[in-house]
């Protein structure tokens, strides 16, 4: 039989605090942030039930979610599980399980954004800030407006 391996996470929750950016001493820009990700069931007390996930970006990635995420926001963290073992300082074995984040991508619509931002003044910018990206060429394909969705062939 093959050898198969999958190790693929899709998470989608809010930011538990504000990422902060660090560099290591490689000068690699990396940041970590918790994602609390609600359950999809209730406990018997009707209480909705979150998990706390621990993420860490890499590079631009880290970047990015430095720069345009803050505590509360509505984020998307694709990546891959990854498990590390250390010894503390009492020569103890410990153990963390993370996520390791491939793509971050907003869920908000900026209108979201500047309604949550009138509760938290902290976050100031009036919009993502986010570049924008587009081919910019003649060779994009061209859509034209259907008048009727009637024509529409599904």
């Amino acid at each position: 039989m093959a050898n198969f391996n999958l190790n693929k996470v899709i998470l989608g929750g809010r930011l538990t605090a504000d990422p902060e950016l660090r560099t290591t001493q490689s000068g690699l820009p990396v940041t970590t942030f918790t994602v609390a990700v609600s359950r999809n069931y209730k406990s018997n007390d009707q209480q909705t039930q979150s998990d706390f996930i621990n993420v860490v970006a890499w590079r631009s990635t880290a970047e990015f979610v430095s720069k345009y995420f803050h505590k509360g926001s509505s984020i998307c963290v694709i990546g891959s599980i990854q498990t590390r073992k250390w010894q503390d300082q009492n020569g103890q074995n410990r153990y963390i399980t993370e996520v390791i984040a491939d793509e971050v991508n907003f869920v908000d619509s900026k209108s979201d954004s500047s309604a949550r931002q009138a509760a938290a003044p902290a976050y100031t910018p009036d919009s993502y800030g986010a570049p924008s990206y587009s081919s910019g060429s003649n060779t994009a394909p061209k859509f034209e407006e259907m008048s009727n969705e009637d024509d529409l062939p599904f």
